[in-house]
């Protein structure tokens, strides 16, 4: 994922409607494809990276490690180290992660509901 800089006026349009419209500040955070998948296998519990890695296979380790990074940064996610040789490292959704639950399951019936519009314009 490619930083916006703080100065340019990608930034100050983006901050600005974020400042305005709660809807795109809440998007800005779970908005792109690698961030709310883990969400949504965040949802039903813990999970490794490794484990994570599997589901998101197409992913890139770099890019997995920088989006667990943005979403703990967010308080979106917990990273908890375990002191054990080797050392574990499971992420789960915190309160207001969780709180995601309903919006992406109203996500899945949407995007349900609307690949099928597009199969029948199809056919």
């Amino acid at each position: 994922m490619t930083k916006i800089k703080e100065t340019s006026t990608n930034f100050a349009n983006k901050k600005a409607l974020a400042d305005e419209c709660p809807e795109i500040y809440a998007s800005n955070i779970i908005g792109g494809q690698w961030a709310l998948a883990i969400c949504c296998y965040l949802i039903n519990g813990k999970m490794r990276f490794g484990a994570l890695k599997k589901k998101l296979q197409n992913i890139t380790e770099r890019m997995l490690t920088l989006q667990l990074r943005r979403l703990e940064e967010d308080k979106i996610i917990t990273r908890t180290v375990y002191a054990e040789v080797p050392p574990r490292v499971e992420y789960e959704l915190t309160e207001i992660g969780y709180k995601l639950k309903p919006i992406i399951l109203e996500f899945e019936k949407w995007g349900i509901e609307h690949r099928q519009l597009l199969e029948k314009e199809i056919s």
